[in-house]
């Protein structure tokens, strides 16, 4: 499919869908916090008897694999269905594979290198890629309007 035929979603809507995503995930963290420090030894200094691992796992690991998952399953986490846009392989426009969704994740740390220019990046790029985009080979689009024919709709 050529890739005019998609509407890129540009850095704006995406800080916006950014936004969702963060106060979802807030939502689902704290009380997972509040019951790893409880609510009179909260100090993310020096926790008090919290296993490193269990940490490391409710707060790090867990929500990487749930963005991952919504990815492979969904072209999109809840805040991009919000605002109605899909990640899709930059050569086809089709559905990442799992492995660009991995990639697409990891690339997230150089993005975020450098006070973030590979996020900042979207807002000057011709086709609203990141870094992330460009090293996973994906692209942001909107779904709103007109969907290509072979664009994974929702069942």
């Amino acid at each position: 499919m050529p890739n005019q035929e998609l509407t890129y979603a540009g850095f704006w809507i995406r800080v916006a869908a950014s936004l969702i995503d963060t106060v979802l995930l807030l939502l689902v963290l704290y009380p997972i916090v509040m019951l790893l420090y409880g609510p009179e030894n909260f100090d993310f200094i020096e926790p008090f008897g919290v296993d490193p691992m269990a940490e490391a796992l409710f707060l790090h690991v867990l929500p990487a694999v749930a963005i991952i998952l919504f990815w492979v399953y969904r072209q999109a986490t809840p805040g991009k269905m919000a605002i109605q846009a899909r990640i899709v392989d930059a050569a086809t426009g089709g559905p990442p594979s799992t492995a660009q969704c991995i990639g697409r994740y990891l690339a997230y740390i150089p993005s975020t290198l450098f006070f973030g220019l590979g996020l900042l990046w979207v807002a000057f790029d011709p086709r609203k890629q990141g870094w992330h985009d460009k090293l996973a080979g994906t692209l942001v689009v909107r779904t709103v309007g007109k969907v290509p024919s072979n664009f994974m709709r929702d069942s």
